[in-house]
């Protein structure tokens, strides 16, 4: 699976892991190195999408963006249908406090 936006997805690397003793070279003590995968953090979403509903999976590089640009007062590249309940505005802020 890939995010909608980045297309941020699978990666594949290896798991390391550091014996004790391994000083001097002894190969018999080695680490050893086994292959691994490195999922991103895909979190379902509703977006609006050309005036329709549509689910989709965001990571959560992209979501923290969007929240971001919500307080911030900006545009965000994609509109969502749920907004979370504890993201407000700056200037809301400055109104609240004064």
């Amino acid at each position: 699976m890939k995010c909608f936006h980045c297309e941020k997805g699978v990666m594949f690397g290896r798991s390391h892991i550091h014996h004790r003793g391994v000083a001097g070279g002894r190969w018999k003590k080695r680490a050893p190195k086994t292959a691994k995968l490195f999922r991103p953090n895909l979190q379902p979403v509703k977006i609006v999408l050309n005036g329709k509903e549509k689910r989709v999976k965001l990571c959560m590089k992209c979501l923290k963006r969007i929240k971001k640009d919500i307080t911030d007062g900006k545009k965000p590249f994609v509109t969502l249908v749920n907004i979370p309940a504890n993201i407000t505005l700056k200037s809301q802020e400055k109104e609240s406090s004064s």
